[in-house]
């Protein structure tokens, strides 16, 4: 099942807007500046706690109020679950089917929600953390235990990296130690198995959209022929004289090659976006089957910057992926994916049906 009900309150230029969602495809068109793009921040943000546009909250906020409120309810295979966040400059909260979770990676087991937009290509063009992230969100929903690993990982590095700012001696910054060991271990080898099943997916797909040979590697965030015991040992003199620790899996990187060479400037923005949704393409794909929610993909405007043959090949991928579609376009009849089940339209930050 999946998202059917949105609505939003002072989210950037959205005073006030609702939408009854297609659990297979919505459309929403309008001119540039209307607030298309803005109801897909507001549904990534139902779904991630956090914006794909910017990292600074005060941003989503709408011109002359104090917060934002997005709420969205969810069709289950059993039951609608209502859930909601509510943003403001002190920071974001969220509440699911009444109760506050625990941390708000809770919302992707509800709204798991992926994009495509514009700037997609920046998964290949920026550096390691976007691709970390995107490993993350994927490896979540396919291992239950790895959030575990996952959040003890970054509560251990945490106290490690106060210990080493404030200057302690080694064998207090050496307590947490195993327990860093430990978790980055499970973590990087939940990570390296989930590149292993999403590799013949974005293969099959990159050479359906670029003609070129996809490899994937995982790089674990230290020196491959050692332990992650002794590479943290080595790394003690640097660690200190930088005042964080600089090997594990909070360095770890995705390394992308087309036909074997490594991608970053060596492509066309056109070709890293085609790339970049190859990637997200096959992370649906492995997308557990018989999950209680199917993923929603948002499409923002995906005729940016691609020609009339690369577009299709695009369409074609999307079109054969089980999720709930939504998708912005400047013009109103827009056929790609078929017709809509809903249609709105976007007019100076007001939602009107179509």
């Amino acid at each position: 099942m999946s998202l059917s009900r949105l609505q939003v309150t002072d989210f950037r230029c959205l005073q006030s807007a609702e939408l009854a969602l297609d659990p297979h495809f919505t459309l929403i068109s309008g001119a540039n500046a209307s607030g298309k793009t803005s109801v897909l921040e507001a549904i990534y943000v139902l779904g991630r706690g956090r914006s794909f546009r910017t990292r600074r909250l005060e941003h989503l906020i709408h011109n002359g109020t104090e917060r934002f409120v997005v709420f969205g309810e969810i069709e289950t295979a059993t039951r609608r679950v209502p859930m909601g966040v509510e943003g403001s400059r002190q920071g974001i909260r969220a509440q699911i089917d009444g109760d506050k979770p625990s941390s708000l990676a809770e919302l992707a087991l509800f709204l798991p929600v992926q994009i495509i937009d514009p700037e997609v290509h920046r998964l290949i063009e920026e550096g390691p953390s976007r691709r970390r992230r995107f490993l993350d969100w994927g490896v979540f929903h396919v291992e239950q235990s790895f959030v575990g690993h996952w959040q003890r990982y970054q509560q251990v590095l945490k106290q490690r990296n106060a210990a080493l700012r404030s200057k302690q001696p080694r064998a207090v910054v050496s307590v947490w130690d195993s327990d860093l060991i430990r978790s980055g271990e499970l973590l990087g080898a939940a990570r390296a198995r989930y590149v292993g099943l999403l590799l013949p997916h974005a293969q099959a797909i990159a050479t359906n959209l670029l003609g070129m040979e996809l490899t994937l590697t995982y790089r674990n965030g230290w020196t491959r022929d050692h332990s992650m015991a002794d590479a943290l040992a080595q790394s003690w003199n640097h660690d200190v004289e930088i005042g964080a620790t600089q090997i594990g899996p909070h360095r770890a990187e995705l390394g992308i090659r087309l036909d074997g060479l490594p991608v970053k400037d060596r492509i066309s923005r056109g070709q890293q976006k085609l790339l970049a949704s190859a990637l997200l393409i096959a992370q649906i794909k492995l997308f557990p089957e018989g999950a209680p929610v199917q993923p929603s993909l948002l499409l923002d405007d995906p005729a940016a910057e691609l020609d009339d043959a690369r577009l299709a090949g695009l369409i074609r991928e999307v079109s054969g992926q089980s999720v709930q579609l939504i998708v912005t376009t400047l013009h109103a009849e827009f056929g790609a994916f078929g017709e809509p089940g809903r249609r709105y339209r976007m007019v100076g930050g007001k939602v009107a049906v179509a």
